[in-house]
């Protein structure tokens, strides 16, 4: 297996490889936690230059944590509150270059210094957010934006 950005194609060859790779791993099995689980692995083997990848689940007025690769991170986020429960809420991407610049951002990590949350909505049901984040700032993009919400496009059909 290869890493996005040490891909010797373009970023952009290399996310489309990964969720060819995502399908495969998902395709036939119906469990959720499962999938998420499994998910999350394959983003955390990767990319590079990130230090948590998982996500959140919705559950009453907030999200709750679901599978994930990292340290440990916070339990319960409420919707409106930090990236996580801002993309909740929005139901939209937020690309944070500098989270100490995020009004309201919730440090489970002190290490983090940058953020992309990644909301999951099936049947105009949210689902919860896929939460990725850094050590470095402006460590994410355009692009990552753009093969993240296709990432999670895929995830979707099998959750």
């Amino acid at each position: 297996m290869f890493q996005v950005e040490n891909y010797s194609g373009d970023r952009k060859e290399g996310y489309e490889l990964v969720i060819m790779q995502l399908q495969a791993l998902v395709d036939g099995e119906t469990n959720q936690i499962a999938n998420l689980a499994n998910a999350s692995a394959l983003l955390n083997q990767f990319l590079h230059g990130i230090n948590w990848v998982g996500f959140y689940l919705t559950e009453g007025e907030g999200l709750v944590l679901g599978p994930f690769q990292g340290l440990p991170a916070c339990v319960r986020i409420p919707f409106g509150k930090g990236v996580c429960g801002t993309a909740a809420s929005k139901r939209e991407t937020v690309l944070v270059e500098d989270v100490h610049l995020f009004p309201g951002h919730i440090a489970c990590d002190a290490a983090s210094e940058s953020e992309i949350v990644v909301p999951i909505i099936k049947n105009d049901a949210l689902i919860g957010v896929l939460d990725i984040d850094s050590p470095i700032k402006n460590r994410f993009d355009e692009v990552d934006q753009h093969y993240l919400e296709q990432f999670i496009a895929t995830l979707t059909r099998y959750l």
